[in-house]
C-alpha cells in the first residue's frame, strides 16, 4: 500500500513540489518500506521521536522537523533535522541558533506563519512575521541559520474559499531571497499547490492511520 499511495503522489505533484512523507507515530518498519519504494524525505514531530528513528534509517534519509519544537528539545532536532519547518518565535529561532553553533553546523529554517481561525496553530502572524523580518536580527543570527522560506496550515474547515485565502496569505508572506513555501496535507494539497506551495506534507495517505 506505501509503495502504491507514493508511485500515486509522484505522478499527481506537479514537477518541483517536494514531498514530505509525515512519518510521526508510524513504527521505522513503515518508514523503510517508504524508503524502499524510492522516498528520501521524513518529517517527524517529536525530537524523542526523531532521535531514536534516525539511526535506524540509511544515512541518505532527509528528515524535516515539523512540529511545535520547545527550546530545551532544540539539541536533537539540530542534530539531525536538514529543515526545521516549525520556528515559531524569535526565542526559538535564537535557541537554534546558538545549539548550531554549538554544534558548528548551519541549519536550514522556515519560519511558521499562524493564519488559521483556530487558536490552538503555533506561528507568527504576517504583521509579526514582518516587524521581525525588519529588525535585522535574521541577519545577526545568519552564521548559525539560514531562513529558507515560510511553513503553515490552512484553517480546519470545509470552505474551500477560506483554505484558498490562508494558504495566499503564506504564500504572500514569503521574505524575499526565501525559496521554500511549506503548506498543505493529505487533505488540502491540491489547493496549497494551487496557491504556491513547493513543499506538501503528506502522512495519513502514505502510511494509513497513525499508530499511536
Amino acid at each position: 500500500m506505501i509503495k502504491t499511495e507514493l508511485e500515486a503522489l509522484r505522478h499527481e505533484l506537479p514537477e518541483g513540489v517536494t514531498l514530505v512523507a509525515v512519518s510521526k507515530f508510524h513504527p521505522v518498519e513503515a518508514l523503510r518500506e517508504a524508503y524502499d519504494a524510492g522516498q528520501r524525505v521524513f518529517g517527524e514531530s517529536r525530537a524523542q521521536e526523531l532521535q531514536a528513528k534516525a539511526p535506524l534509517m540509511p544515512a541518505d534519509t532527509q528528515w524535516h522537523f515539523i512540529g511545535h519544537l520547545q527550546t530545551n528539545k532544540v539539541r536533537p532536532v539540530v542534530s539531525h533535522a536538514a529543515l526545521i519547518h516549525s520556528v515559531d518565535s524569535p526565542r526559538l529561532l535564537r535557541a537554534i541558533a546558538a545549539e548550531a553553533r554549538r554544534q558548528q553546523r548551519r541549519t536550514d529554517v522556515l519560519l511558521q506563519l499562524h493564519v488559521a481561525q483556530e487558536e490552538t496553530k503555533f506561528g507568527f502572524t504576517p504583521d509579526e512575521l514582518r516587524d521581525f523580518l525588519a529588525s535585522g536580527e535574521i541577519e545577526e543570527l545568519a552564521d548559525a541559520v539560514r531562513v529558507r522560506g515560510v511553513m503553515g496550515m490552512a484553517s480546519n474547515v470545509d470552505d474551500t474559499d477560506r483554505i484558498r485565502a490562508d494558504f495566499r496569505a503564506i504564500r504572500a508572506a514569503l521574505p524575499e531571497g526565501c525559496d521554500i513555501v511549506s503548506m498543505g496535507m493529505s487533505d488540502d494539497w491540491q489547493i496549497a499547490v494551487e496557491e504556491g506551495a513547493n513543499m506538501v506534507r503528506i502522512g495519513s495517505r502514505i502510511f494509513g492511520a497513525r499508530e499511536y
